[in-house]
């Protein structure tokens, strides 16, 4: 669904994508993992067009989205949803009214609907009776499942998680790991998670990439990024990849 070929990508002369190549399967959870600073975030932003890339191609159901016009890529954004590591909630606006925005921003509902639409995506990421809420009235978890709420409520087809569980304690990462896994199982959507967790990301994620030096590493499942036999691997999951790699 997703394929990325030869990305490069550099600010001033600082080299971030160097030549990237990776294939997002449909339909699945791929997590993209690797050291602080490695250009993950600036990955994940290729995908909707956020970013365009210096040479190299992002295509998205076979269609290039590489120096589309912006009414073209408001067509291939609408595929996506996003939840952004700072979730990005409207401080002036109600949990109801935040859920509702895209809703009645890009469709032709009716109040009805849309009322139907964003009491069922809250109650599909667990929360009830919260929607006059405002969000400096709620914790950081309940936040986190506001923005899924918004990020599924136009029933995307793919799903960005840009550092999900940032910010939060150990009991309520587990939480929204495991509310990212359910609503997935439920909706069946292609999911890419940007993430530092390891190892509990391993446990959310199908597959795995390893981003690391401008290039996808390693690309597998779980079980395969966790047994790797690659130096930088094997050192970046044991937490010891801070310094220069030991080649072994």
């Amino acid at each position: 669904m997703i394929t990325l070929r030869n990305l490069h990508k550099s600010f001033g002369s600082q080299k971030v994508l160097n030549g990237l190549d990776l294939d997002i399967p449909e339909g699945k959870i791929t997590a993209i993992i690797g050291p602080s600073g490695e250009g993950k975030s600036v990955l994940l932003k290729h995908l909707i067009g956020l970013l365009q890339p210096d040479s190299g191609t992002v295509e998205v159901d076979g269609e290039s989205i590489v120096a589309l016009r912006r009414s073209e890529l408001n067509r291939i954004r609408e595929k996506f949803g996003m939840l952004f590591q700072n979730v990005a909630l409207f401080d002036s606006m109600t949990v109801f009214e935040n859920v509702a925005f895209p809703l009645e921003e890009k469709t032709a509902l009716s109040k009805e609907e849309i009322l139907c639409r964003v009491l069922s995506a809250l109650e599909d990421v667990g929360l009830k009776n919260v929607e006059n809420k405002f969000p400096d009235e709620l914790s950081g978890g309940m936040k986190k499942r506001v923005g899924l709420a918004r990020a599924v409520v136009l029933n995307p087809r793919i799903i960005l998680f840009d550092e999900p569980t940032t910010g939060l304690d150990p009991i309520i990462k587990r939480t929204i790991h495991q509310l990212i896994k359910d609503t997935h199982a439920k909706f069946g959507f292609t999911a890419v998670i940007v993430s530092h967790e390891i190892p509990e990301i391993f446990d959310v994620a199908q597959h795995v990439a390893m981003l690391f030096r401008g290039k996808i590493l390693q690309f597998g499942t779980s079980d395969d990024i966790k047994n790797s036999t690659d130096p930088a691997i094997s050192q970046f999951i044991s937490g010891s990849l801070d310094g220069p790699i030991q080649m072994v």
